[in-house]
């Protein structure tokens, strides 16, 4: 919840016997508050790093150095996920929680647990039937695929998804996202040789990226939280960043 604030600037009112030039403060109430934060997600050939900062902020006040934005869905042999939500964190929580109970119910009554690609139609079909009145997050989906390889899933607030090989999300991505685009999608480079990415270069890349960000975009900081996705399971890593 949120209050804010639009500045305007009253009439005149000689008749009540004083003149009100100032700005007057209208307030109007909204559901919806910006929580900052950054997201990453990688796919390679057999793994999948998702990786985000810690800090929970509003406007220039920081309310927690140690919010990461990754939700573990759950791991089995086949089939990992990790579910990132951005931007409000109440409505973050919500949303997991909504998509933790049809993951659930699928698999009570199903008996068995669902792909990377069907729980990335989930996300889209929950989204979507919040259209009216939407949930305020920008959601992410690093696993692997039934093949094994990694997957990567990318929304908007209102369902509409698509399968990425690398997606950067949240107040920082409009830093991230070209340097992915360059580093791992080769574009705009010429005579440049496509060589398959290894999990050591998608970390050094991952890690290289977020303090780059930390630099310069107020909402990110504190920690860096990686998730590294693969057939054996999921190790997690964390390294500091900048805290002012």
């Amino acid at each position: 919840m949120a209050m804010l604030s639009a500045a305007g600037y009253g009439p005149s009112r000689p008749e009540m016997g004083y003149e009100l030039d100032g700005p007057v403060q209208h307030y109007r109430f909204s559901p919806y508050t910006f929580n900052g934060g950054t997201v990453l997600a990688i796919a390679g050939e057999d793994f999948s790093i998702v990786a985000s900062d810690t800090r929970l902020s509003e406007g220039y006040a920081i309310h927690c150095r140690d919010s990461p934005k990754c939700y573990k869905l759950f791991f089995c042999s086949e089939v990992t996920e990790n579910v990132i939500l951005i931007e409000c964190q109440i409505q973050c929580l919500t949303f997991f929680l909504d998509v933790l109970y049809h993951w659930q119910m699928y698999k009570h009554s199903n008996n068995k647990t669902m792909t990377t690609g069907a729980i990335a139609a989930m996300l889209s079909t929950i989204l979507y039937s919040r259209r009216f009145f939407p949930y305020y997050v920008y959601n992410i989906i690093g696993g692997l695929d039934e093949e094994g390889k990694g997957a990567v899933y990318s929304f908007d607030p209102v369902g509409s998804y698509q399968r990425d090989s690398f997606k950067a999300g949240g107040s920082a991505s409009a830093m991230l996202q070209p340097l992915l685009d360059n580093q791992i999608g080769f574009k705009n480079m010429q005579n440049v040789e496509h060589v398959p990415l290894t999990l050591e270069k998608a970390l050094q890349l991952v890690k290289d990226v977020f303090i780059s960000a930390a630099e310069r975009d107020v909402y990110t900081g504190d920690a860096l939280k990686i998730c590294i996705v693969t057939k054996d399971g999921i190790k997690e890593q964390s390294i500091q960043l900048r805290k002012d």
